[in-house]
C-alpha cells in the first residue's frame, strides 16, 4: 500500500510540474552518484525543480495524462518516446541558462570503473609514479614499459591506457586507481530543452 501511495504522489507531482512550468531540461544522469544528485537539487532550489524516477513510471504517468485530456496532447506524447535510460526533468519558469550554469558547475571527476564504456581517452605521462617496485605487475599487465629509479617505478614513455568508446578493463581501472588518476567527468548531461511542446 505504501508503494502504491508513493506512486500516486509521484504521478500527481509530475503532472502538476508538466502543467505549471513553462519549460524543462531533459537530462541524462548516468554514473551520477546520489550525493551529487542531492547537491544539484539543493543548488537548483529557488531556480528550478528536479524530478526523476523510473522511465516506465514517467511514461505511464504521461500516457495516463494524455488519455484523460479531451484534446490531443502531442506535446506530452512526444516526451514518452524519448524517455529511455537514466533521464530526468529539471522544470523551471526562469532563465534556462541559470539551470545550465548549475549543471556545468556540478560536473565531478570520477575514477575509471571496470566494464563501463569510456567517455574519454586517458594517457599516463612518462615519468615517476611514486609507486614502489612491488607494484610493477600492474604495469606489466598492460605492457607498459617501466624502469626502477630511486626506489620507485618510472614510466619510460607516454602511454594511452584507455581509448574513448572502449570498455574499461579490470587492469586499466586498477592501475589508474593506484596512480590516483580520475580520467572521467560525470554530471547531468543536457539532452533536450522542452518548451511549448517543442524540443531543442
Amino acid at each position: 500500500m505504501v508503494a502504491k501511495a508513493k506512486k500516486v504522489a509521484y504521478f500527481a507531482h509530475l503532472e502538476e510540474a508538466l502543467n505549471s512550468y513553462a519549460r524543462a531540461c531533459i537530462v541524462d544522469f548516468d554514473f551520477v552518484g546520489s550525493k551529487q544528485v542531492s547537491d544539484i537539487r539543493v543548488a537548483l532550489r529557488g531556480k528550478a525543480e528536479l524530478i526523476h524516477g523510473k522511465n516506465t513510471m514517467i511514461r505511464k504517468c504521461i500516457r495516463d495524462m494524455v488519455a484523460r485530456e479531451e484534446e490531443p496532447r502531442e506535446d506530452w506524447e512526444s516526451i514518452v518516446n524519448i524517455m529511455r535510460g537514466n533521464l530526468g526533468f529539471i522544470f523551471t519558469n526562469g532563465d534556462i541558462n541559470e539551470v545550465i550554469e548549475v549543471l556545468e558547475e556540478y560536473v565531478k571527476p570520477a575514477a575509471a570503473k571496470a566494464g563501463v564504456i569510456a567517455p574519454a581517452s586517458c594517457t599516463i605521462p612518462k615519468g615517476p609514479t611514486g609507486l614502489d617496485p612491488a607494484q610493477t605487475s600492474f604495469f606489466q599487465a598492460l605492457n607498459i614499459a617501466t624502469k626502477i629509479n630511486k626506489g620507485s617505478i618510472e614510466i619510460i614513455n607516454d602511454c594511452e591506457v584507455i581509448k574513448v568508446g572502449n570498455k574499461v578493463g579490470t587492469s586499466e581501472a586498477a592501475l589508474l586507481t593506484k596512480l590516483g588518476v580520475k580520467p572521467f567527468e560525470y554530471g547531468f548531461c543536457l539532452l533536450f530543452i522542452f518548451e511549448g511542446g517543442v524540443f531543442s
